[in-house]
C-alpha cells in the first residue's frame, strides 16, 4: 500500500456525461418507466462535472479499466443485491 501524504484526488472516469444522459442510462439498464423531471439548477450548481483523474494516475500510475457503461451496470447490479439481499453475481 502507498501512502499518499493526505493528498486528496478524483476517482472515476473521464468520460463526460450530461445527467440527462445518465439518468435515460440508468432508466434503459433497470427497466425503470419513471418519467424523468426537470428543475430550476441552484445558482452555484456546477455546469460540468468530469472527474479529472490525471493527479491519481501520476501518483500511482492507475487509471481506469471500465468504460461508463459497464461501471454502471456493475453499479446497479451491486445496489440491486444489497436491496433484495441476493448475492452479487457481476462478473469482473
Amino acid at each position: 500500500m502507498r501512502r499518499l501524504g493526505g493528498e486528496v484526488v478524483n476517482i472515476g472516469n473521464a468520460q463526460e456525461v450530461t445527467i440527462l444522459e445518465l439518468a435515460k442510462k440508468i432508466k434503459e439498464l433497470t427497466k425503470c418507466s419513471s418519467s424523468l423531471a426537470f428543475h430550476p439548477l441552484p445558482k452555484d450548481d456546477p455546469k460540468r462535472r468530469c472527474p479529472d483523474t490525471s493527479k491519481l494516475e501520476k501518483l500511482l500510475g492507475w487509471k481506469p479499466k471500465i468504460d461508463f457503461e459497464e461501471g454502471l451496470k456493475r453499479t446497479i447490479t451491486r445496489f440491486s443485491s444489497k436491496r433484495t439481499g441476493k448475492p452479487n453475481r457481476s462478473t469482473r
